[in-house]
């Protein structure tokens, strides 16, 4: 009894240094490739998928990419149900067999809050503004049609925010809305922005810069590249932070849509942001709020429907920065990639009527 004893502590010894030994070669593996495989519960979001990494190492963020203008993808076309190329994104048309499948609810956002002439402002400050008056109120910036220099900045804080692949009433469990590719994300809105006030002389510079590779200070790293790039570029007089929202339920997410032409397109909705105690350093708010207001009337007078009511509230994000600071969310995340990138021609129509006038 007492050789069969000694024989199983040895194996049981044997078997626990085995395994420490297997764990101290994998480490490396684990913390020290660029495919992070697992290390913690800290998440960091990598073309639409998850990647874990440990939450003590330093974030290394995407290297700057300034562009004025959209650019094509550099992958082979993989045509799946439409002209994009999705060998690296989420396919509505591809084989999800074995996965659940969950609703996509269309809704036309309309008249709810205070009437501003055509339009709504969701006032959820609790106090009254006579928001008539600060749209007349005219704007204490003044951009210069076809300049030497860009007047328009297009940022976005949430880089990887993206939409659905194609117009259609569902989605898969699969269906994960955030990507580094372009042809569905946020930057593709400002791509199309971009393009559209350069054609009508509107000088504008795209900056691509990731900000979300962590959620956290997420902000705080997009203020900083703003101020850099108004210090390169002093002509710079509206700065836009473009998003996209997120409404509804794990199980029916709600897309924003209004019809023109005969074509649906998605709704944007502007975050004006309020201080009038004085709390957050940002005491420019009144004329961020008169740019808002007019981008808003202007919108509805040329594209009735487009506008979600306007949320304004306590907040500043990034609005303290300069009075033509806004930030718009074009869509949600089930609105189709053709829907958004048309408003952003319709946006940057508006912006354009509104910048000239």
């Amino acid at each position: 009894m007492r050789i069969r004893k000694f024989f199983r502590i040895c194996l049981a010894v044997s078997l626990i240094g085995t395994a420490c030994y297997c764990l101290m070669m994998r480490l490396p593996e684990c913390f020290g490739g660029s495919d992070t495989a697992l290390a913690a519960a800290a998440f960091t979001l990598t073309d639409g998928k998850y990647r874990v990494e440990a939450p003590t190492e330093p974030q290394t963020e995407a290297p700057r990419a300034v562009r004025t203008e959209a650019q094509a993808s550099t992958k082979p076309s993989v045509k799946t149900g439409g002209s994009r190329d999705k060998s690296g994104y989420y396919d509505s048309y591809g084989d999800h067999s074995g996965e659940a499948r969950y609703s996509v609810a269309e809704k036309t956002v309309g008249a709810d809050g205070t009437a501003v002439e055509n339009a709504y402002v969701k006032n959820r400050t609790g106090l009254d503004f006579d928001f008539d008056s600060i749209l007349h109120t005219p704007l204490t910036f003044r951009t210069e049609k076809n300049s030497a220099t860009p007047q328009v900045l297009i940022y976005h804080t949430h880089t990887s925010e993206a939409y659905l692949d194609e117009d259609v009433d569902y989605f898969y469990e699969s269906f994960y809305s955030r990507t580094q590719d372009e042809n569905f994300s946020v930057v593709g809105v400002g791509n199309v922005l971009t393009e559209t006030l350069e054609k009508r002389g509107i000088r504008t510079l795209h900056d691509k810069t990731v900000h979300d590779s962590t959620y956290n200070g997420s902000y705080d790293r997009s203020a900083e590249t703003v101020c850099a790039d108004m210090a390169e570029n002093q002509g710079i007089k509206v700065v836009l932070d473009i998003h996209r929202d997120a409404l509804g339920t794990e199980d029916c997410k709600v897309k924003t849509v209004f019809e023109h032409d005969g074509q649906k397109a998605a709704q944007i909705m502007i975050l004006s942001g309020c201080d009038i105690y004085g709390e957050r350093g940002f005491d420019n708010w009144q004329n961020n709020l008169s740019f808002a207001l007019k981008l808003q009337t202007t919108a509805e007078s040329m594209y009735p429907g487009m506008t979600r009511p306007m949320s304004f509230d306590f907040f500043a994000y990034n609005e303290y920065i300069c009075d033509g600071s806004l930030l718009i969310e074009v869509g949600t995340d089930a609105n189709s990639v053709d829907e958004v990138q048309r408003t952003a021609e319709y946006l940057g129509k508006v912006l354009a009527a509104v910048l000239t006038a």
